[in-house]
């Protein structure tokens, strides 16, 4: 008995730094504008194996991290409205595809000198080819220009990239050779056109509303156990025909936006949702070998350098394709040409089905990570070479 009240003390008291590591790091990154993706990020390389060895367990925090995959993507499908999506699918839809081949054939050029396979680099391409949602926004925001013309089409290209995640998933899955029985194809090709039938009728829907609302209203318990059925409900579903858990959970959170009951959902799965999230980023920062990154340091600068020059210039090329004046297709250029927090889950994905080596694997991680935290100064460096003056006036 007292053994094992001494392994929960450690236990608890591993926990107890682990959150204050996190809360300073957050404090002293909030200062500097940063996300706090990275603060979670940092506390993963401090705790884990590479640093002070107090989380050894990698494979529980990835598996709890899936939680917080689960419950981000649920948000981010609760942020889309199907039919406006629909509506004003030009610019986003086609910018985004455009900026995906885009950065495909920039990897390509690359890989055809390094003798990579196709598979490799089109998964690299996607990897490259995500912006950050969580860091975009909040600058966007904090700078008064998320309703400004530039601002808008930056956002509606994230919203895009954050859709298109889902499939970018599935064909992943797919290049890694992890080739599927008669019945499972079956079973996938049963859940597709599940998929299909529920968003099809959201769209004609539009809105409706969830049983007994009214009497769910005054009841915040009972909100969060549906809000939680409703989330794990969807991805157990998809999951169950053979497709990626976190796509049930995004259609999930795309059919709660049409209840018009996303404020309440928001409410009561917002705090499970920032800790899995954040253990998530912990479990791959956890990865992050400082030594490699030490030893490799010219390699990977390169590759950052590489990855802001070509996601700037291939989305202001895009931008200025769909109408925007040049200055203003530079800025939102500059806004999206960081490597987003949701192509770490790809990145995963690529590493065990084997589609990228471990050492490919951990430059990817370092380079994600690094362009998170340099995005912030890069905007700042072309709002000063544009001449920036006040939102919405760039000469």
């Amino acid at each position: 008995m007292m053994i094992l009240l001494s392994a929960i003390d450690v236990q608890l008291t591993n926990i107890l730094v682990i959150g204050l590591i996190i809360i300073i790091a957050s404090m002293i990154l909030r200062y500097f504008r940063q996300p706090y993706v990275i603060a979670y990020i940092l506390a993963g390389v401090l705790i884990g194996k590479h640093g002070m060895q107090m989380v050894t367990d990698e494979e529980t925090a990835r598996m709890l991290g899936e939680f917080g995959l689960i419950l981000l993507f649920f948000f981010i499908g609760m942020e889309i409205s199907l039919p406006h999506l629909v509506k004003n699918w030009k610019v986003p839809t086609l910018g985004t595809l455009f900026q995906i081949l885009g950065s495909i054939f920039l990897v390509g050029l690359i890989g055809y000198y390094f003798d990579w396979s196709v598979q490799r680099i089109v998964i690299l391409g996607f990897i490259t080819s995500l912006s950050s949602s969580a860091v975009v926004i909040k600058l966007l925001q904090d700078s008064g220009e998320s309703q400004i013309q530039i601002g808008q089409s930056v956002i509606s290209i994230l919203l895009m990239q954050d859709v298109l995640i889902v499939p970018m998933l599935i064909m992943t899955t797919y290049l890694g050779g992890n080739s599927a029985s008669s019945e499972e194809i079956i079973l996938q090709i049963i859940g597709g056109i599940l998929i299909i039938g529920v968003m099809y009728w959201v769209y004609h829907k539009q809105s409706f509303k969830v049983p007994f609302a009214k009497k769910l209203r005054a009841d915040h318990e009972l909100q969060v156990f549906l809000a939680a059925i409703v989330c794990f409900g969807f991805a157990v579903v998809t999951a169950f025909f053979g497709l990626s858990a976190a796509l049930g959970a995004f259609v999930g959170g795309i059919v709660v936006h049409a209840t018009q009951a996303t404020e309440w959902f928001h409410d009561s799965l917002h705090s499970f949702r920032v800790v899995f999230v954040a253990i998530f980023f912990v479990s791959i920062g956890m990865m992050i070998d400082m030594e490699f990154l030490v030893a490799n340091w010219e390699i990977i600068s390169l590759i950052i350098l590489a990855v802001y020059i070509g996601n700037h210039f291939i989305n202001a090329a895009v931008l200025h394709y769909f109408g925007r004046n040049w200055a203003n297709s530079l800025y939102g250029g500059a806004l999206l040409g960081q490597v987003g927090e949701l192509s770490f889950l790809l990145a995963v994905t690529a590493f065990y089905s084997n589609v990228i080596s471990d050492f490919e694997y951990k430059i990817t991680v370092i380079v994600i990570s690094m362009t998170l935290f340099i995005s912030p100064f890069w905007i700042a460096i072309t709002k000063r070479i544009l001449h920036y003056k006040a939102p919405g006036e760039i000469t």
